[in-house]
């Protein structure tokens, strides 16, 4: 009997020390203002969000990475190899995007010596049926929203909070997928 792989669909996403500008409420008469330091460091960060195919008691899985800036292949493989360890021999499909990255010549040949990994791709310009854009509105919506960091650090601080957050919610993860309108579990016929 063949194994019941994970379904695990990844993002990657970035921030910067340029403020997060959302509303927020203020005194009448007293707007608020947002001083910052003109600074375009970035960091990247990649969340593989993990939903079993056949057990929902399992529970999703968060796998989250962050470095300074932008992903590239050679990293993308990088944290590819966490999410096996992650997994621990368990089978993985990696639902993503269309970035270069994710299909260039030498991310093809590392994933055909992969017998734990099956690659599917999402379709053209379509973020809303990848619950990790929601993970992403999410943190930036709260712990990211308006933070002027001096620090790279300090933005990574405030992201990292942002994924304890999530992970200690038990619902959360489901509720991303469940505003997709994917589902995981096809519900058995009635007879």
């Amino acid at each position: 009997m063949k194994k019941r792989a994970w379904i695990v669909f990844f993002d990657e996403s970035g921030v910067s020390l340029l403020p997060e500008v959302r509303r927020t409420y203020a005194p009448r008469g007293r707007t608020p203002i947002l001083r910052h330091r003109l600074n375009w460091k970035r960091a990247g960060m990649a969340a593989a969000l993990g939903y079993h195919a056949s057990d929902p008691r399992r529970g999703p899985r968060l796998c989250f990475h962050l470095k300074p800036g932008s992903y590239d292949t050679t990293s993308l493989i990088g944290v590819l190899e966490q999410i096996k360890t992650f997994y621990a021999g368990e089978a993985v499909v990696l639902v993503w995007d269309g970035l270069s990255a994710h299909w260039s010549r030498g991310m093809r040949a590392w994933v055909a010596e992969q017998d734990w990994l099956t690659l599917e791709r999402l379709p053209a310009y379509a973020p809303e049926l990848n619950p990790v854009e929601l993970l992403w509105s999410a943190i930036k919506a709260r712990e990211l929203a308006n933070l002027a960091g001096d620090h790279l650090a300090d933005v990574a601080d405030a992201a990292e909070r942002g994924i304890h957050r999530i992970c200690s919610d038990e619902q959360l993860p489901w509720s991303f997928l469940t505003h997709t309108r994917l589902t995981i579990h096809p519900e058995t016929p009635q007879n």
